[in-house]
């Protein structure tokens, strides 16, 4: 390159037009190139279909699906499933795809291959689809057919085995629960049995039975003591009717007469004292007092006694004794009668009277221990309630996975559902022969364009006046015109045009084959 040369956007396309048979050549040569390996290339067609998602026909507010995954994540875990090696081998051997690849490499390549032409794509939030490229239209449609049923088989599927799972799941989950709730039930039933009467929720009952039962008391022993002054009453009445009419010097006669013979009056008067000392005893001390006990005793050996002289023999004892002392001595034997009636009963109330007391003692003593039994009582009912309250809700999700997965068996759940299915397509995809002679035209013209600078950064000519003028920078005294002969310019316009007709018919004449030939191979496909 000569120093001090410039180039204008004249001197460019100047250089251009004198280049441009390189330029014409650059492009033509790498066109024909591109046709030719184009055309040399295989046709791939392409078949898609596209599978709605349809929800479920049942109302989420009546049945709630326990398959919540998402569609991109369902579809992610599907297509793994569906483009693993062990399907993918079977779809092979059906179509009986890729033969030729087959001879040559092993089967992991070719199940390779096969997922480089396998594509899905999400369309919306409810459809994807799926494409699949072979060189076979036919080919391309039946498998991506076949697909499409895959993924709708193995969604079916997964949707059936994870809502089976999930109730599996809960009805393990459920009878654990069962289980414990079983054994907490049984704990349960063996603290209330064993603390029967000393439960917290037996308190209020405990304490109306013991306030009863003090009524009660209260009652038999007002009753008790009206029947020991009626008692009292009877036995003066039977000394009364025993010793009126007699006097003492005819009792003193009588026991002079008889000496093993103790006097009735004197017998009495006994009694009557033992029964005066037994009642003070009694109001000192309590009835289980040793004293008490020989005093009640003393009591009943006199009674005895007494009636022992009272029912005598009636003929013995009637001997030497008047009208009226019979009719005194019969008296006295009935109120004897009712005396001992009145003895019964006070000893029947006073055994009453002691079981009352023992009672009364036996819930006080279940109201003192509820305190120490409230606690563990606490205890136990609190991890009862969470139990129960437990099982009841894996009883009820139970429930509703039971029908959830019913509704996933009867395929009334979600589903994939084919809307376009896959069509025989018409023309090929790949390659794009437009395209690639388009790109290497292009890619011909750069490649020209960089050689031509190459040429012009090595080249030191000059072509016209003023290059040499503005390159040497000389003084110009005059310039001679180049005197050239008509003929020869008109043989050089000649030579021009004929090159550039016969560029012309080269590329018209490229053109027609490469098109020919595309419409052949379609034709045979």
């Amino acid at each position: 390159m000569l120093p001090g040369r410039t180039y204008t956007p004249e001197e460019i396309l100047r250089i251009i037009w004198f280049r441009k048979w390189i330029l014409l050549a650059a492009v033509v040569l790498f066109t024909t190139a591109a046709v030719t390996v184009s055309m040399r290339l295989p046709n791939q067609y392409k078949s898609e279909t596209l599978i709605l998602v349809i929800p479920q026909r049942v109302p989420e507010s009546y049945v709630h699906s326990t398959v919540t995954m998402r569609l991109e994540d369902r579809l992610r875990s599907i297509k793994e499933q569906i483009l693993s090696r062990s399907r993918l081998e079977k779809v092979v051997y059906e179509f009986n795809l890729y033969s030729a690849l087959r001879q040559q490499r092993g089967m992991e390549d070719v199940v390779e291959q096969m997922r480089s032409n396998v594509t899905i794509d999400t369309v919306r939030d409810d459809s994807f689809k799926v494409t699949f490229v072979s060189e076979n239209p036919r080919t391309a449609m039946i498998v991506a057919d076949r697909l499409a049923s895959m993924f709708i088989d193995e969604n079916s599927r997964d949707r059936t085995v994870m809502a089976e799972g999930t109730n599996q799941f809960l009805e393990s989950q459920l009878e654990d629960a069962r289980r414990r709730l079983v054994a907490r039930e049984k704990t349960l039933e063996e603290f209330r049995r064993r603390y029967a009467g000393e439960l917290p929720s037996q308190l209020q009952t405990n304490l109306q039975v013991i306030q009863g039962t003090q009524n009660q008391i209260q009652n038999l022993m007002e009753s008790i003591n009206r029947d020991r002054d009626r008692r009292l009453s009877l036995e003066r009445s039977v000394s009364e009717a025993l010793n009126s009419g007699s006097s003492a010097p005819a009792d003193f006669d009588a026991s002079r007469s008889d000496p093993d013979r103790t006097p009735t009056g004197r017998a009495v008067d006994q009694l009557e004292a033992a029964r005066n000392d037994l009642r003070a005893l009694q109001l000192r001390l309590k009835p289980e007092h040793p004293d008490v006990a020989a005093k009640r005793r003393q009591v009943a050996e006199l009674e005895d006694k007494v009636r022992q002289e009272v029912a005598a023999d009636p003929t013995a004892a009637s001997k030497g004794l008047s009208a009226p002392d019979l009719l005194r001595q019969s008296r006295a034997r009935q109120y004897q009668v009712e005396l001992d009636k009145v003895d019964r009963q006070i000893a029947s109330k006073e055994s009453e009277m002691a079981r009352l007391r023992q009672l009364v003692d036996d819930y006080q003593h279940r109201v003192e221990a509820v305190p120490g039994h409230e606690s563990e009582m606490t205890e136990l009912m609190r991890d009862y309630e969470t139990l129960q309250k437990m099982y009841s809700s894996l009883l009820s999700k139970k429930e509703d996975s039971k029908i959830s997965a019913n509704l996933e068996r009867e395929q009334v759940g979600e589903q994939f559902r084919i809307l376009d299915p896959a069509r025989l397509p018409a023309k090929p995809f790949s390659p794009n022969r437009p395209l690639i002679g388009g790109a290497a035209a292009i890619a011909g013209l750069l490649f020209a364009a960089a050689f031509i600078a190459f040429l012009e950064y090595r080249s030191t000519g000059l072509r016209t006046e003023d290059e040499i003028v503005r390159t040497l920078v000389l003084p110009v005294v005059a310039a001679i015109p180049i005197m050239t002969a008509v003929a020869d310019r008109e043989r050089h316009h000649r030579w021009m045009v004929a090159s550039a007709a016969a560029t012309g018919l080269a590329l018209i004449g490229l053109t027609a084959a490469v098109l020919w030939r595309f419409g052949a191979l379609k034709g045979l496909h």
